[in-house]
């Protein structure tokens, strides 16, 4: 049976110590969450993950969810589950108090997100999409729509989701169908198929609030002719009461590779009643601030589900024995030794746990910068952190799935034979965590997205965000003896990453095909050494007190140790991904499209 134990440890670590959690009580509105709250947090979604959330992975994969006559049910226990989850205030925990929220810091609201992420994704989509409608709403709504919808969103009353994708359109939102045509009370009538969708139908809460991408009558061609409505589906009276059921229905559930405790379902609206949120054409731009919620969301899911991965292949590879130690006996009790002390196994875990460790204090930095954006009073300080979180965005989308994906089918190979069995429970994480690399935009969608629109927005202002304190940092630290082995590393990376953005802006115009075929690559030297740079930062901190003999000293230990294995065999990947741009991709774009 898988096992799951959330990582406070180093969850207070990345809080506490590297981003000195005693600055964010400094913000407004945030006075009370002092470290000691947000650890009591931390321990209780930790309680709730492990016990409540995580015994029903498993078997919500197994059953998942069932679909008969318009009518969805989510896997056994699942509805428990979810009450307990509401009642216990999460649904509430990182909305406004103006709607009933708790109000609480983004990084450590973060943290709990990864944690129902590694414990049961499934679930977890399931009040995300609801945040996620609750984030579009509380920026683009009347204040009419906001006391009506948002506190039974936050309270996890009702539920969220956002309907883009249709049967002829994915990423390409400018061929959507879906109509919406003015009535005479200020409503729409809303027609159309939406496809993939999230929690669209569901019986865990009594009413869903649809966001819905449609054109108006005379809106132009394209992208510039979409307007974004709400589409609850059960209709709201005017004293708030549930009123008649709406023109929407589940036409059917997609039977899929994972998070099969998620219903993703085919919707239809017809003549549903809508209101237009925000201005008419302009509802990409609503829709996008809940799709960047949901970006940095579905990275997190890459993160959580890695996690998990990891603890089990670690349990495993402690457990099972095979095969003796080339350096000699190490458990001479046992017909072998256990398969950790082999060199394979040992780079195969430490490779995750670099990554792991590594994504979780980015992402860490990111969650930060967005805590200033949304409460500080400072106008620099707001513009630093929106042009950080932006670019730093697609990063942590696409890396960390991949990441994500990667660790998952790792966990695999250090099983061995047993991990490609279901009863171990661990090849679901590879089928989980898949999708994260393909929705809210496929991972090379977010290279293009880096590099066609971050890179050069406001004259490179962006990548100054990132690029000037990483260069600090190595300057104020060339007399640090602990950094001594680490900044070398980062410092070429960092030369890495401006060689290849020179490359990429000189070239840009002359050769689309070029540079969008390189934009993977970019994406992956870019988000590798940000990772290195949030290691060293790590060791800064580690090191002096990773000599204590004790268990603070071994956790100290353990993180200079991993920043070097992380440096001296995963960072070096940023040379060849820097050639693999230089060298262009002629060859690949010449290729006859009819040899295909």
């Amino acid at each position: 049976m898988p096992i799951y134990k959330a990582p406070l440890e180093d969850m207070r670590f990345v809080l506490h110590e590297l981003y000195d959690s005693t600055a964010l009580a400094e913000l407004p509105g945030n006075a009370e969450f002092t470290p000691e709250l947000i650890d009591s947090v931390l321990e209780e979604a930790a309680k709730l993950a492990e016990t409540v959330l995580f015994p029903l992975n498993q078997s919500g994969d197994l059953e998942g969810c069932t679909y008969e006559n318009g009518v969805v049910r989510t896997p056994s226990g699942f509805k428990e589950a979810y009450k307990t989850f509401r009642d216990g205030g999460w649904t509430a925990m990182g909305a406004s108090p103006d709607y009933g929220g708790q109000g609480m810091p983004i990084p450590a609201a973060l943290m709990v997100e990864e944690m129902l992420c590694s414990a049961n994704v499934a679930f977890g989509l399931y009040p995300g999409l609801s945040h996620g409608a609750y984030v579009a709403l509380s920026h683009a709504g009347t204040e009419e729509q906001k006391q009506t919808y948002l506190p039974n969103l936050v309270s996890g009353k009702w539920s969220g989701t956002m309907c883009l994708t249709e049967p002829q359109c994915g990423t390409d939102l400018g061929m959507l169908r879906t109509r919406a045509v003015p009535n005479d009370d200020g409503s729409y009538s809303i027609t159309g198929n939406k496809i993939f969708i999230s929690a669209g139908e569901h019986d865990l809460t009594e009413n869903i609030i649809h966001l819905v991408l449609a054109r108006l009558p005379d809106a132009p061609a394209g992208v510039k002719g979409i307007s974004l409505f709400l589409v609850p589906k059960v209709l709201v009276k005017d004293d708030g009461s549930l009123g008649p059921r709406n023109g929407v229905s589940c036409t059917a559930i997609e039977h899929k590779m994972g998070i099969k405790g998620s219903a993703t379902c085919a919707i239809s609206f017809d003549d549903a009643k809508g209101w237009l949120v925000g201005e008419p054409n302009k509802g990409l731009a609503a829709m996008f601030k809940m799709m960047n919620t949901e970006r940095l969301s579905v990275g997190i899911q890459g993160l959580g589900i890695a996690e998990t991965a990891y603890q089990n292949a670690v349990a495993y590879a402690r457990d099972r024995i095979q095969g003796r130690a080339l350096t000699g006996t190490k458990a001479p009790d046992k017909q072998a030794d256990p398969i950790l002390v082999h060199p394979d196994v040992r780079r195969m875990l430490l490779t995750m746990r670099a990554y792991i460790e590594g994504c979780r204090a980015l992402a860490g930095w990111v969650a930060r910068e967005l805590e200033i954006l949304h409460k500080s009073t400072d106008d620099d300080a707001k513009q630093a952190a929106d042009d950080f979180s932006a670019l730093m965005t697609p990063i942590v989308k696409a890396m960390f799935t991949d990441l994500g994906f990667e660790i998952a089918s790792t966990a695999v190979q250090v099983y061995g034979g047993h991990g490609y069995i279901r009863d171990h429970g661990i090849e679901q994480y590879v089928r989980d965590a898949r999708i994260s690399m393909l929705y809210e935009g496929t991972n090379g969608i977010q290279a293009l997205d880096l590099v066609g629109r971050k890179l050069p927005q406001d004259g490179g202002r962006l990548l100054t965000r990132f690029l000037d304190p990483v260069m600090e940092f190595i300057e104020s630290n060339a007399d640090n003896a602990a950094l001594e082995p680490f900044l070398p590393p980062l410092q070429q990376a960092l030369e890495h990453v401006q060689v290849a953005t020179g490359f990429i802006m000189e070239n840009a115009m002359s050769n689309h095909d070029e540079i969008g075929a390189a934009s993977v690559d970019y994406l992956r030297l870019f988000g590798l050494t940000a990772l290195a740079f949030v290691w060293a930062r790590m060791v800064a901190i580690a090191a002096p007190k990773a000599d204590e003999q004790n268990g603070a000293g071994q956790f100290y230990r353990a993180k200079v140790q991993t920043a070097k294995f992380f440096m001296e065999r995963l960072l070096p990947q940023t040379g060849a991904l820097l050639a693999a741009i230089q060298s262009g991709s002629a060859t690949m774009m010449e290729f006859e499209d009819a040899a295909f």
